[in-house]
């Protein structure tokens, strides 16, 4: 017999704009998706905020980063910031 293995699970991930850093370790990241209107048919735009932990405080707000799923780490906070896509333009 062949030893079963269970495939690894695949972490939620998801792109958002830092909208907040004022939290020690933490940001609020907003991340938005355009859905369908059930009745009249038009694109809209829904979003959601998510707290996610940022260990060394390097994040600001404006950048556009990724956040992966994990285990919670407080009562609001279950998300973390996996990498920087997109660094925000200071004018």
């Amino acid at each position: 017999m062949s030893e079963t293995q269970t495939p690894a699970k695949r972490q939620r991930t998801l792109i958002g704009k830092v909208v907040s850093n004022k939290m020690d370790k933490t940001v609020v990241v907003q991340v938005e998706r355009r859905v369908k209107h059930p009745l009249y048919g038009k694109i809209i735009v829904r979003s959601n905020k998510y707290k996610a932990h940022d260990e060394a405080n390097q994040y600001n707000e404006g950048d556009t980063v990724e956040i992966a799923e994990g285990r919670p780490i407080s009562r609001s906070k279950s998300w973390s910031v996996v990498r920087l896509i997109e660094a925000s333009r200071i004018i």
